[in-house]
């Protein structure tokens, strides 16, 4: 489903933004690399999983012209089809070389971006990929918000420190605290939506956010229990996220 926001973040794509091209890189490329790692079983090594994400990001940059989001396919999809090939190609130069001669690079192919298939594409990806996005919004808000604001979010969402501390710690009441995680918390509701549609081109990736406990509630419907239940599906998200970035760079440093 085109948007103005998701067209105009496929335009820089293609304008070679190198911004947006870093952005994509910075959101996405660790669940690229995991989803390398998993598909080569044992038989790739951590240096060769980050090459083969460079790869990809290049594939990605030459085919940008060439995606087509008005037939339904998923920009994650897309990228993941970049990668699976990039692996595939890599995968066949290893055979010939063990055969004594060399494997031409395949083109790639694109039937699958109009049809129901998806290449390879699992539901452990698809979450990676929407955790992705969150994170992505968190980091927009980070850069938009007061410093100690955020900081307050940080502490009462992300490490789940309780009001009380988080006010003695900087030296505020716990009205201050809330309020504060308030203003913060209403800037993420309407961050997430942004960074969602930009991403997204299919109604399914668009409900992504209620799927998971982050719906777009109206403020003035919103209880303090909807609050608390958006607070803590951040924080699972965040902190599944950040595991998935420290494994990430582990396997770098190897």
């Amino acid at each position: 489903m085109l948007t103005p926001v998701n067209m105009d973040f496929i335009g820089r794509l293609r304008a070679n933004d190198q911004a947006a091209w870093f952005e994509v890189w910075e959101t996405f490329g660790p669940v690229v690399r995991s989803q390398l790692s998993k598909w080569g079983k044992g038989r790739i090594g951590s240096q060769t999983v980050q090459d083969l994400s460079q790869e990809t990001l290049a594939a990605l940059s030459e085919s940008i012209d060439r995606f087509d989001p008005s037939r339904g396919a998923r920009f994650s999809t897309w990228l993941l089809a970049i990668a699976k090939h990039v692996l595939g190609d890599e995968l066949d130069r290893r055979h010939a070389q063990k055969r004594g001669g060399n494997k031409r690079a395949a083109e790639l192919d694109e039937s699958w971006m109009a049809s129901a298939a998806d290449p390879g594409v699992d539901a452990q990806y698809e979450a990676g990929v929407f955790r992705a996005k969150v994170e992505a919004a968190i980091r927009v808000v980070e850069k938009e918000t007061d410093f100690s604001d955020f900081a307050i979010f940080s502490m009462r969402v992300l490490e789940g420190k309780p009001g009380k501390e988080v006010a003695e710690a900087l030296g505020i009441s716990e009205p201050t605290v809330s309020r504060r995680l308030a203003k913060v918390r209403d800037t993420l509701r309407e961050r997430l939506v942004d960074v969602v549609v930009m991403y997204s081109f299919t109604q399914e990736e668009k409900d992504e956010a209620a799927r998971n406990g982050l719906l777009a509630t109206p403020k003035q419907e919103r209880t303090a229990a909807d609050d608390a239940l958006f607070d803590e599906a951040i924080c699972e998200i965040y902190h599944r996220q950040m595991d998935l970035r420290r494994q990430d760079q582990a396997a770098r440093l190897r």
